[in-house]
């Protein structure tokens, strides 16, 4: 990356970490990152606030936490970050998050199920079966385990996380993520929702696993930020 974007990067990590927070998939905890190069990724800061986010609450650091600009620290769990890039050359983002439809799920042991066109994109999604948080390369090496080179995956009575290629698809994940969860659980209080089958599934992955409704989905977001001010510097 140069630097002009790697600064064009940092806008849009803040833009995405502001608009989960508003959709209410993180709080004033949850992280997301972009990586640059092989060996180093961009990352908000630990102890900023998640709602009011600009680019320069984000750090660049490297795989072991070291800070390499920035003005502040990584978050403790930024070991989930590295661990999935040094085990997936595919992701190009990660998000982690503690959205509450999904984790109500796996608080009372209940499967993920394809429920809901963009949630099945994510199906099956394996659990953590631990509620620790990543903050050691051993912890993230056992939620790679689960991971694998799946989109997402569940940690039990704790969040969520996604990988895609770039931030907008890590984004845009989690919302369908989430989505999916809350749909499920509202029809298991009426009945046993249905469960997409197979050959639905595979129908849903060849019509929307597609960039341009990424993006679609992404901006249909970043239009509720600011009144539609698509520049915020830090």
């Amino acid at each position: 990356m140069t630097k002009a974007d790697i600064e064009a990067a940092k806008i849009q990590l803040a833009d995405c970490l502001r608009m989960l927070e508003e959709s209410e998939i993180i709080d004033y905890n949850g992280h997301a990152s972009i990586r640059v190069g092989d060996d180093q990724m961009l990352i908000n800061i630990g102890s900023s606030q998640r709602s009011q986010l600009t680019a320069g609450d984000i750090c660049r650091i490297d795989l072991d936490g070291n800070v390499l600009e920035g003005n502040g620290k990584p978050p403790l769990e930024f070991h989930l970050h590295a661990g999935i890039y040094k085990a997936r050359p595919d992701a190009g983002a990660v998000v982690h998050a503690h959205p509450k439809w999904s984790t109500y799920l796996t608080m009372t042991g209940h499967d993920y199920l394809p429920v809901f066109a963009q949630g099945s994109l994510l199906y099956p999604v394996g659990v953590l079966d631990t509620p620790n948080s990543i903050n050691s390369p051993e912890m993230s090496a056992r939620l790679c385990e689960v991971l694998q080179d799946r989109p997402a995956a569940l940690m039990k009575s704790h969040g969520a996380v996604t990988a895609g290629k770039d931030i907008v698809e890590a984004f845009v994940l989690i919302n369908y993520l989430e989505e999916n969860a809350h749909r499920q659980y509202m029809a298991m209080q009426i009945g046993t929702p249905y469960s997409f089958s197979e050959e639905e599934r595979e129908l849903c992955r060849g019509k929307l696993w597609n960039t341009v409704l990424f993006q679609r989905t992404w901006d249909h977001f970043r239009a509720k930020l600011d009144g539609g001010a698509h520049d915020r510097q830090g």
